[in-house]
């Protein structure tokens, strides 16, 4: 795993805990080789954790919309900047530029990135893994939502299991070199031979 694409919030949230984890992660980051991949922000948590793995000598690669640029929101000084004509291209560019995909807390735009990447897993786009950085429970109200997906009959255990969920960074990035994806995708087993 040589680079993790990071979702998070372009707000740095209502508690400190949340700009901390995000140091944290990226020194894990940086202390385990990886590259960051992000949006290419300079505010919110995207700012924090840019700013910390450039600061402990790791590589960032942002990848902003050209929107955004345009209202100055763009990090400057990262390793590598592109600049993207719109939110569809930025997703997979950066989807193909990571190993693997974590969020950490955000808002909408977080969660549709997350869950993009997530619906791509299922349904065998790639086979990358992807994590929650869950701080101080953050993410277990989604957790839950998505345990009632699988007991109402809309998602199978095996799809919820390939979410690797911590609150602890190093903890969260050996889950995520240790994954091993679904040994078929969502409709492998319900499709018609032409």
């Amino acid at each position: 795993m040589k680079s993790v694409c990071v979702y998070c919030g372009s707000s740095i949230g209502a508690k400190p805990v949340y700009a901390q984890a995000a140091q944290a992660f990226a020194r894990a980051l940086v202390d385990a080789g990886c590259s960051l991949v992000y949006g290419g922000g300079r505010v919110g948590l995207m700012g924090v954790i840019a700013d910390e793995v450039l600061a402990a000598g790791g590589r960032v690669v942002g990848v902003i919309p050209e929107l955004l640029v345009g209202k100055e929101v763009g990090h400057k000084g990262l390793t590598e900047l592109h600049v993207v004509p719109d939110m569809h291209q930025r997703k997979r560019m950066m989807a193909d530029l990571a190993d693997a995909f974590v969020a950490l807390p955000g808002g909408a735009g977080t969660l549709e990135e997350l869950f993009e990447v997530y619906t791509w897993a299922q349904l065998g786009y790639h086979q990358k893994a992807i994590g929650l950085y869950d701080i101080g429970g953050y993410y277990t109200p989604l957790v839950g939502m998505l345990e009632h997906t699988v007991r109402e009959g809309f998602m199978q255990q095996a799809y919820l299991d390939i979410l690797q969920i911590d609150a602890d960074a190093r903890s969260l990035l050996e889950k995520l070199r240790r994954y091993h994806p679904p040994g078929r995708d969502k409709w492998a087993t319900q499709r018609e031979v032409v």
